[in-house]
């Protein structure tokens, strides 16, 4: 019976895969098995390859929208990792939701503090967003906000009766 010939390219060599695996569990996603391998052993580098490589698109993506939106201001932005599926685009949508779930209260506040600079003290700031209810520092700030806009109103209103009266009675 014949037995295939092992070369040495279709041998994975144990100590770079660790190696590799502890620098990648260290968050350094520079390394790479060599390619230069055949059969499984090949398959399994460029497996960890692959792995090790859209764990650096991911975290240069975080890192992207992080400035973009955080320090940019660009609250439109999301993150996107292209062609990425399963817990990878679970990990995408949970970033580019709670960016959503950021920018939303803070347009409505926006929203409110401008038309109350045009003179409209008319407007409040929606307790609930999209059928959810506004929760922690965010119905806090809407609540001082709307506080302040009802206030600001309400001083309006007597500085202008107070000045009717003035002129009338005069």
């Amino acid at each position: 019976m014949p037995t295939a010939q092992v070369t040495d390219t279709d041998q994975l060599d144990a100590r770079q895969l660790l190696r590799t695996l502890a620098a990648v569990k260290k968050g350094d996603f520079s390394v790479r098995m060599p390619i230069d391998q055949t059969g499984i052993a090949g398959k399994i580098a460029d497996t960890l390859n692959d792995i090790i490589e859209r764990n650096e698109r991911m975290t240069a993506e975080l890192e992207r929208i992080s400035t973009v939106v955080g320090k940019e201001g660009k609250i439109a932005q999301r993150a996107s990792l292209g062609n990425a599926g399963g817990s990878w685009s679970a990990c995408v949508t949970s970033v580019n939701t709670l960016i959503t779930d950021l920018v939303q209260p803070t347009a409505e506040t926006a929203r409110v503090i401008r038309a109350v600079a045009k003179g409209d003290l008319s407007q409040r700031i929606a307790t609930e967003i999209e059928g959810r209810p506004l929760k922690g520092e965010f119905l806090a700030t809407a609540e001082v906000v709307n506080t302040m806009v009802a206030q600001l109103s309400s001083f309006s209103s007597e500085v202008t009766r107070v000045a009717r009266e003035v002129g009338t009675e005069g």
